[in-house]
């Protein structure tokens, strides 16, 4: 699942959801919605990889 990749790599930098949305410059309550199954546009996935210092593909592998 899509969340589980950005908490994981969250948690692997030490970055809580709140300053990941702080610095992907996306509404904390947005990153909620993605944990309750809501699919990212592409943008805010681009902004997400961006934040995370990854690239999309990180997003599109098998756990």
């Amino acid at each position: 699942m899509l969340w589980e990749k950005i908490k994981k790599r969250a948690d692997e930098q030490g970055i809580s959801i709140y300053k990941l949305s702080k610095i992907a410059d996306i509404p904390n309550a947005t990153f909620y919605n993605y944990r309750n199954g809501s699919d990212p546009s592409f943008k805010n996935m681009c902004k997400i990889a961006d934040a995370l210092d990854v690239s999309l593909d990180y997003f599109r592998e098998e756990s």
